[in-house]
């Protein structure tokens, strides 16, 4: 029984939590135990999930597996592509320059602005009328 050595990383974006396993293989991509293509539709959001192993040319050299939880797609494949990147880092720390080129290893602290008491929302007030 052989003990198959995983490489973990975490990414985060918006309420999106996901938990990336990589490990030496052909380059299937795995989320919530369907295939990348059946969970995400869309394929800007595919793109988003595939640039980081694009941008260092380890496209189709590790296997991905990956635990996603909260926010909606776009969220989910922003935390995917920065779960990746971290991982390929950690696997080869000579990654780090074509990671950084690429943005690939900052999280976007962009978050959901909460809504106010008195306000409709965010930014938006009730209606004001004069009379």
């Amino acid at each position: 029984m052989t003990a198959e050595l995983y490489i973990l990383g975490t990414g985060r974006r918006k309420s999106s939590i996901a938990r990336v396993r990589i490990k030496k293989g052909n380059g299937k991509i795995v989320v919530n135990d369907k295939d990348l293509d059946s969970y995400f539709p869309v394929d800007r959001d595919k793109g988003i999930i595939r640039l980081p192993m694009k941008a260092t040319k380890t496209l189709g050299e590790f296997d991905v597996l990956v635990n996603v939880k909260g926010g909606g797609i776009t969220g989910q494949a922003g935390a995917i592509s920065l779960g990746i990147a971290r991982a390929l880092f950690k696997s080869n720390p000579s990654l780090v320059e074509s990671l950084r080129e690429g943005g690939f290893l900052t999280r976007d602290s962009r978050m959901k602005e909460r809504k106010k008491y008195g306000q409709k929302g965010a930014r938006k007030s009730f209606q004001w009328t004069k009379r």
